[in-house]
């Protein structure tokens, strides 16, 4: 079970996959799924995927899938690559838009499109540092909880 990009009908695992699509496509084209996104989530652009999710899911019927998700499965033999984020969502806009993408795989971004790319560079780098500051101060408070039950 999934759901079907309402726009492209391209399939996706969940509601949070779908609103990650409709979002970046919407961000990176400009085009129908921004104005889908307009009709059915107007607060789309200040929501994060988690928030966005239910709120497409409102307007998409939940479709069975011949094709079973590669983060439904832990047993697939394909490699994932470990290419960079950006690239892979450049290649696909290129591809998503009729065009092929360039030898490079970055398509022809508009400058608005590479604004936007970089932001999402930054929040991603923000995101890893939030998220190893929070482990170490995780394993800060952990080291802390065992010195005091050894102490006492």
């Amino acid at each position: 079970m999934g759901y079907a990009c309402p726009v492209c009908e391209v399939p996706h695992a969940d509601a949070e996959h779908l609103a990650n699509h409709l979002a970046f496509t919407a961000m990176l084209h400009s085009d129908e799924h921004e104005d889908w996104l307009d009709e059915h989530a107007p607060e789309w652009g200040d929501s994060n995927p988690a928030e966005l999710g239910p709120v497409v899911a409102e307007h998409v019927a939940e479709t069975e899938f011949d094709e079973v998700f590669d983060d439904t499965t832990h047993q697939h033999d394909h490699d994932h690559g470990h290419g960079r984020f950006e690239d892979a969502v450049a290649e696909q806009v290129g591809q998503g838009a009729g065009r092929t993408a360039p030898a490079g795989g970055r398509g022809d971004l508009t400058s608005e499109q590479a604004d936007v790319l970089e932001e999402a560079r930054e929040l991603t780098r923000q995101m890893h540092e939030s998220a190893e500051d929070a482990a170490t101060e995780d394993g800060d408070e952990d080291e802390d909880a065992a010195a005091d039950t050894e102490s006492e």
